[in-house]
């Protein structure tokens, strides 16, 4: 099979092409798992982390990829009512162990054994892959597979998010970036919070445009002053300048959520800014979203079908990830990238 391979920490910034076309062999399916097919893999901002070393995979050389759509065409033993031939997805989570505190009490994303996709095992970018079969999704027939990919990642992250912001119908949401996640919880907010206003912040022109066309309310750079001050703000940028302009921009009792995994350390001098009085007094407060549950992702795409949501995305082959990618970083790709394989 072909498959674009991380073979070490590598530095994006500087236009390399850290990933290899490789042909490997198609990986044997075990107990419990499935092998699949891959059509789709979505191109996500964490893959830079784990490029560029801030959420480094254990172990190399690494397949990357966690927004995974592809067809069954084996199943190992003991898998039970996942047919050969049918359509399934995989998401950031790979494994988590079922029996700790954390699993048991619905919040498997904290396991210690958590394992991600495409980091602690391979994953989607390439022409197949192994996958446990209790940790993959069937995907409504009401999406196209470069449609379905988005969902997995971006989108069920920002339902969890959104979740976490905790915000009532009618009540201010801000969001700080607007990429493959964002732009889905706009759409998200405009279906279960039809009576919210959203405030985009992002720093480029075209974002805000993109925002504007999708129905934001009110659109701005990432420190502008919005019209009113936002109830809950999600950050999902990698940089602290943000975090900092959002926490001013919340009203009191506020809640920032910030999906993100790592934050770069490029404008770290910012947080010497941090002050209690301007930016956490009044009872403001920080929220992370760390990892997925089974539980959001199979939640986000039931409510994903019922409303008809359908991401804009961008398409790539796979044999030229790292355009994506690079097109990720510098802000090229509108809406969601995937590679079709």
């Amino acid at each position: 099979m072909r498959a674009m391979v991380l073979e070490e920490i590598a530095d994006l910034q500087v236009e390399s092409e850290p990933l290899v076309l490789r042909e490997l062999p198609v990986p044997e399916v075990g107990q419990g798992e499935l092998l699949l097919r891959v059509s789709v893999c979505g191109v996500c901002h964490t893959e830079l982390d784990e490029i560029e070393g801030r959420t480094p995979p254990p172990c190399f050389p690494v397949i990357l990829g966690h927004q995974v759509v592809g067809r069954v065409v084996a199943c190992g033993d003991s898998v039970e009512g996942i047919e050969i031939g049918s359509r399934r997805g995989v998401a950031w989570i790979f494994f988590s162990c079922g029996h700790c505190d954390f699993c048991q009490s619905g919040y498997e994303n904290l396991c210690p054994e958590f394992l991600a996709t495409g980091r602690d095992a391979d994953g989607g970018y390439a022409e197949y892959m192994v996958v446990p079969a209790a940790f993959t999704y069937a995907i409504p027939d009401l999406f196209t597979d470069d449609e379905a990919a988005p969902l997995l990642c971006g989108g069920a992250i920002g339902y969890r998010s959104l979740m976490l912001a905790n915000i009532r119908d009618g009540q201010i949401l801000g969001l700080t970036g607007f990429g493959a996640s964002g732009h889905q919880v706009l759409k998200l907010t405009r279906y279960l919070y039809p009576k919210s206003p959203v405030f985009v912040f992002a720093r480029s022109e075209k974002d805000r445009e993109f925002a504007r066309l999708l129905g934001a309310d009110w659109t701005g750079e990432t420190t502008a002053e919005p019209p009113e001050l936002c109830h809950a703000i999600i950050d999902t940028t990698p940089a602290w300048l943000p975090v900092l302009s959002a926490l001013e921009r919340l009203r009191p009792g506020g809640r920032l959520v910030i999906n993100a995994i790592r934050k770069e350390s490029r404008d770290n001098e910012l947080l010497a800014d941090l002050s209690y009085e301007k930016h956490l007094w009044m009872e403001k407060e920080i929220k992370s979203v760390a990892n997925i549950t089974r539980a959001d992702v199979s939640a986000f795409l039931d409510i994903a079908a019922r409303m008809g949501l359908k991401p804009e995305v961008r398409q790539y082959p796979l044999e030229e990830a790292n355009r994506a990618l690079l097109d990720i970083r510098h802000g090229k790709a509108s809406g969601a990238a995937v590679l079709v394989s």
